[in-house]
């Protein structure tokens, strides 16, 4: 449902927005903001993609976790989608997860919400309750091949052992 809100929402945001700005400036320079901001925003997107690259590549060499690096890389790569949409509100909205330390509140709470929806469910569900002692059965098994078994007590075949 939210995406759904997104989807219908931004684009009317920049509509009223490239009215307003368009008729406060005018329709070429609004134009060229437009452009201006797509030009600046895929060169910073290209410097902060190695810079994240890089900061990933340190991380496993150094045997640490790479999970930040990974999030931040993923952000640059959604500021680069959003910078590339024309619009006002989108090239805030990237620019902004271009700066690191947006990204590392963005990062953080997103980590807690989906640590505390992990939590409970882990306490809610009622799996536990469900399994009883009767469900469990604690066994031990060996294959058994019926080939096998004859050749190595006679080393004979089904067919010669009917035979005898």
């Amino acid at each position: 449902m939210l995406m759904l809100f997104i989807f219908i929402a931004v684009p009317i945001i920049e509509i009223a927005l490239f009215i307003k700005v368009g008729g406060f400036i005018g329709l070429y320079p609004t134009l060229a903001i437009v452009l201006l901001t797509a030009f600046i925003g895929t060169s910073l997107l290209r410097s902060q993609g190695m810079s994240a690259f890089s900061g990933l590549q340190n991380s496993i060499m150094a045997g640490q976790n790479p999970m930040s690096q990974i999030a931040h890389g993923a952000m640059i790569l959604i500021a680069g989608v959003v910078l590339l949409t024309p619009g006002f509100f989108t090239d805030a909205v990237g620019l902004a997860l271009l700066i690191p330390g947006v990204r590392t509140v963005i990062i953080k709470a997103g980590a807690a919400k989906i640590a505390s929806k992990a939590n409970m469910n882990a306490f809610n569900s009622n799996t536990a309750e469900k399994t009883t002692q009767s469900d469990v059965y604690d066994a031990d098994f060996t294959v058994v091949n019926e080939e096998n078994e004859s050749n190595k007590k006679g080393k004979h075949t089904n067919n010669q052992i009917d035979k005898e």
